[in-house]
């Protein structure tokens, strides 16, 4: 049994009441996942970024300390549920554990370093058959607090698994659990509290924001295709989760991290992404603005209500012969003289699992497919191949600021 819980330095407890202390100051956490546009992170208030990977790393910390930024850097490692067997090679986990005492070494006293995260919601369930995965966590862990003792090394969790945290405390030397919680987020509270009974140390929410496309109870098209909310409705779930979900008040709770700040291809291109691909700016950026400052960026982007296909709505199951002609309606909430473009975009779905590897990279448009595009309206041909498809509406306006919707609909010969 591991007695090694709470190796956090610079942590102050008053009665409880955890605070994290940065440069000799409290350090309340404000924080996004991601690795990109920091110093617009800055503008708007956030003052801390949690990075998944080792890539670029070197020029991620220096673009953070330049825009007083701190870093919780990811150090990706093999996942027990899907690679056992690497576990059980002890050639292969002691190179894995030279490759990062290396890394840790270069970078440890980098100033924009806060803590090293140890995996992503890895399994560490209780089993005989992950002994050797245990065994070599524990040595990457004691490794970091050998070569570098003034940082503390935690690990996340999907929402708050009982088991697999009192597994954490007993059996691993990691110094704190984090959270990372989406569709769980609404019963957080009661989560926490359940596990309040062996579980008393901070805590950090790693992962907090919208609703994920692979709720089971999430709306869906006949075909399993998830209906994604506009930008304006993701701006509002953003709010309502922070001011509402995330426990503010608990005296455990050192911060929180919204995801996703930057563009990443997670069922949609657009799902998770507070960016666009050319760097514009979801309303979802200035709803965090308003919510760390208090105070609502300059120029809010554009709100979109809503869109229409052939006067039909992404439930109603849109269902085409190929070659059919399609027309689009978008539906903005108010008028906005600043908008300078829409693009209308027609993408094959690749929201299925192939090989147990989700597709991360944007599909290549058809462009061919549309007749005519104006600024609130498009015509377009359904393609010839059979399947799903989704058709986006992306509108920009003069300040860098976009808002974005998308319909699914079907191929049927």
């Amino acid at each position: 049994m591991v007695i090694r819980f709470l190796f956090l330095r610079g942590l102050e407890n008053k009665d409880g009441k955890y605070t994290l202390v940065r440069n000799g100051k409290p350090y309340q956490v404000k924080g996004v996942s991601g690795h990109s546009y920091l110093q617009k992170l800055h503008e708007v208030g956030g003052n801390t970024i949690r990075t998944y990977d080792t890539t670029n790393l070197q020029s991620i910390l220096d673009e953070a300390e330049a825009n007083q930024l701190a870093v919780v850097v990811g150090l990706p490692i093999m996942d027990n549920r899907i690679m056992s067997d690497f576990y059980d090679d002890q050639k292969q986990s002691d190179t894995q554990l030279a490759a990062y005492k290396k890394f840790v070494e270069k970078y440890r006293n980098h100033p924009a370093v806060l803590m090293w995260c140890m995996g992503n919601e890895l399994d560490f369930r209780l089993s005989f058959k992950y002994r050797n995965f245990f065994k070599a966590y524990n040595q990457l862990v004691d490794m970091v607090h050998t070569v570098d003792p003034d940082h503390p090394v935690i690990t996340t969790v999907m929402d708050v698994p009982p088991k697999n945290i009192l597994n954490i405390k007993m059996w691993t030397k990691t110094d704190m659990v984090a959270i990372n919680s989406f569709g769980g987020i609404h019963d957080l509270r009661a989560a926490l509290k359940q596990a309040s009974w062996f579980w008393k140390e901070p805590y950090m929410i790693l992962e907090w924001g919208i609703k994920g496309p692979w709720r089971p109870n999430e709306d869906k098209t006949s075909w399993e295709s998830y209906v994604e909310p506009t930008s304006s409705k993701k701006a509002e779930q953003y709010l309502k989760v922070y001011n509402k979900d995330l426990p503010q008040e608990d005296p455990r709770m050192l911060g929180s991290f919204a995801f996703y700040w930057g563009q990443k291809q997670e069922y949609t291109p657009t799902w998770y992404s507070m960016f666009y691909e050319n760097g514009a700016m979801s309303e979802a950026v200035g709803m965090l603005q308003h919510i760390w400052t208090g105070k609502w960026p300059e120029h809010a982007a554009p709100k979109i209500n809503y869109m229409l296909v052939d006067k039909k709505g992404a439930l109603d199951n849109l269902i085409y012969k190929p070659g059919k002609t399609g027309n689009a309606q978008l539906f903005m909430l108010s008028p906005d003289s600043n908008i300078t473009q829409v693009k209308w975009e027609l993408y094959h779905e690749d929201w299925y699992v192939k090989d147990n590897v989700k597709n991360q990279k944007k599909l290549t448009p058809i462009d061919s497919a549309f007749v005519e595009c104006k600024q609130s309206t498009a015509t377009f041909k359904t393609p010839l191949q059979e399947g799903p498809y989704r058709l986006y509406a992306t509108v920009f306006d003069k300040f860098g600021n976009f808002a974005t919707c998308n319909t699914p609909f079907y191929v049927v010969k």
